[in-house]
């Protein structure tokens, strides 16, 4: 009686790990420089949005291997959230690094990033396309030899004077911007839970231009 009970035991404890070990993952990479002095700034909107989903979710980051990392989980799926350290123009060595280290396919990958073309708070969802310009992206489509990578494009507008685009992306938000920026951050935490869940495809039919 004794050794069924222990078998059950066993059995019941393998079957929870081989689970835990099967959940399907995702790796979500917000795009940012490191240091204070880029903490509220439009460049760094991907920071933003995974800080965000954190403080939502009861999550801490922890400072790893290029990067700020955390992990949430939700109905079978873990999200692996981070925030690289090398700076938004090397990005590419933290995604690969963690993306192999983790053993995440590709389509499970999640880029967050700010786009000049879009305007304040819209966001579009793509699973290719071109880096548009931007050098973040860049490196990533160098590191990983491919654009064909999924991207969550977040709008800060271009309105900018001409010849002063650098100092207003790394510029802070304006205060309309602030007042509005919470109800879209509460969009972008559910679109990454939506990819997750989801799937790429149905997520940008409900997502993007909204």
């Amino acid at each position: 009686m004794v050794n069924i009970l222990r078998w059950i035991f066993d059995k019941k404890a393998n079957d929870q790990v081989e689970a835990h070990n099967n959940m399907k993952k995702f790796l979500i990479v917000g795009l940012g420089n490191i240091g204070e002095q880029y903490n509220n700034t439009r460049h760094n909107v991907g920071f933003a949005i995974l800080n965000y989903f954190a403080s939502k979710n009861d999550v801490n980051f922890k400072t790893e291997k290029l990067g700020d990392r955390t992990v949430f989980k939700l109905k079978g799926r873990k999200f692996v959230l981070l925030k690289p350290s090398t700076f938004m123009n090397l990005s590419g060595k933290a995604v690969k690094y963690w993306l192999d280290k983790e053993k995440i396919p590709l389509e499970s990958l999640l880029i967050i990033t700010d786009d000049l073309n879009l305007s304040f708070g819209s966001i579009r969802l793509k699973n290719k396309g071109s880096d548009g310009g931007h050098k973040g992206l860049k490196d990533i489509q160098d590191k990983l030899n491919t654009t064909k990578y999924n991207r969550f494009r977040f709008g800060i507008s271009d309105s900018f004077v001409q010849g002063r685009q650098t100092d207003y992306v790394l510029g802070e938000w304006s205060e309309e911007e602030l007042q509005k920026l919470p109800e879209r951050l509460d969009k972008s935490i559910a679109l990454i839970k939506s990819f997750g869940l989801a799937g790429i495809n149905n997520t940008m039919n409900e997502f993007n231009g909204k």
